[in-house]
């Protein structure tokens, strides 16, 4: 990510609107936490409203933004039309508010809000493949595009045929789809996503070199093949195939966690800093939610599964991403507003460009809140569960107020 040129790097303006956005959606998701419990299920209106509100206000939205600026690093080739993203980030938040909306008051939004959503995703994803077809590189990473975008058009198909579905527009099984749509986005688009650009950028931010791709290359074709399985399964309804699905999935997210380990192994920067406690955290979140999830699939009750999936997004997905923001985005900041003055005056590093203090603060907050609101999940305890929420939002109010300091440094 160092070494790309300007030429190919999308300016500061397009992209820090989808992190300072996406952090704001991250904050009203912990917000809301509050009003939920310990025990519920996910067949349930407000529930699956919040999990919008986390995914696509935050989660997409923060990969949408790092992928504007990735996708030039990876491929070496600048983007096909790199000014979509101006459409983008609209339709992708306006169709959030409105899709939660529609989840939380009034059903009927849900088809107009799905609209939008499928919208900015179906020009992300082609924009993607476009730009991806300029390119002579053809590393795992690269394909790990391609296949999780591929995914993402399946999930973003299969949820407005949802949307459609619970506003009474057409009659559907919705178990069935929200499976399907559920594993499409989570597995196939998040999980894939994460794990190609992460064989680029943990490598990068830790300094390891040298170490073997076999288990990530070996992961990378387990999940996407299983997820593929449970798609076809969940739309077929055939229980068979959505377990040889579960199986071959959590054996690729094993050979991930494998590769994880020998690349920190090799680790020459051993600081525990921000980002490298993040990703302490992120991954043993990761090993915790696969864990569970086996003991759920082996009988155990609902709240092994609710625990599971709490880990994976608030403990993984969210700590993965909040660790990489305290990099990506001092960089970006240097990039635009410091590099050209390199050998003509005294620029700041990079380390000195996030706020130690509040960072750290956002940390112990988050991590305590996603550990008791885990516990109060898996033994449906109304108080630790709150209270887990409550110790979430003080820590993304530390975001939040982190990535502000941190896009204005140097004005």
């Amino acid at each position: 990510m160092f070494a790309i040129s300007k030429d190919f790097a999308p300016p500061l303006k397009l992209i820090a609107p989808f992190f300072k956005i996406g952090v704001s959606f991250y904050l009203i998701a912990m917000m809301a936490l509050l009003a939920f419990h310990g025990s519920f299920s996910y067949q349930e209106m407000a529930v699956a409203g919040w999990i919008h509100l986390f995914l696509l206000g935050f989660v997409m939205m923060i990969i949408f933004g790092a992928m504007a600026q990735l996708i030039p690093v990876v491929l070496e080739v600048g983007h096909a039309v790199v000014d979509l993203y101006y459409v983008i980030l609209p339709l992708l938040g306006m169709g959030t508010i409105i899709m939660v909306m529609g989840f939380w008051l009034e059903p009927s939004l849900l088809s107009y809000g799905g609209v939008l959503v499928f919208i900015s995703m179906i020009i992300f994803a082609s924009e993607a493949f476009v730009t991806l077809k300029k390119t002579e590189i053809h590393t795992l990473t690269v394909k790990t595009i391609a296949v999780s975008n591929g995914y993402l058009l399946l999930g973003i198909l299969t949820g407005f045929v949802i949307a459609l579905g619970l506003s009474g527009v057409v009659t559907i099984d919705i178990n069935s789809m929200l499976k399907a749509h559920i594993y499409a986005v989570l597995g196939g688009f998040v999980l894939l996503t994460v794990m190609g650009l992460s064989l680029t950028l943990i490598p990068m931010f830790s300094l390891a070199h040298g170490f073997d791709e076999t288990p990530i290359k070996r992961g990378f074709i387990l999940v996407a093949v299983g997820v593929g399985i449970v798609f076809i399964g969940s739309i077929i309804s055939v229980t068979l195939l959505q377990w040889i699905g579960y199986i071959t999935t959590l054996i690729g997210v094993g050979f991930y966690i494998y590769q994880i380990y020998s690349i920190y192994k090799l680790t020459v920067r051993k600081e525990m800093d921000i980002w490298a406690k993040s990703m302490l955290f992120g991954f043993s979140s990761l090993i915790l939610s696969v864990i569970l999830g086996i003991i759920y699939l082996l009988g155990a009750t609902p709240p092994w599964l609710h625990a599971s999936v709490w880990f994976f997004m608030l403990g993984f997905i969210g700590f993965l991403i909040n660790g990489h923001l305290y990099k990506i985005v001092p960089f970006l900041v240097w990039f635009e507003r410091f590099s050209p003055l390199v050998g003509k005056e005294k620029v700041p590093m990079l380390h000195e460009m996030y706020p130690k203090n509040q960072a750290n603060m956002m940390f112990w907050y988050s991590s305590s809140g996603t550990v008791l609101g885990g516990i109060g999940l898996l033994i449906e305890n109304d108080m630790l569960f709150k209270g887990g929420a409550s110790f979430l939002i003080v820590g993304a109010s530390f975001l939040y107020l982190s990535m502000s300091r941190m896009l204005r440094y140097g004005k």
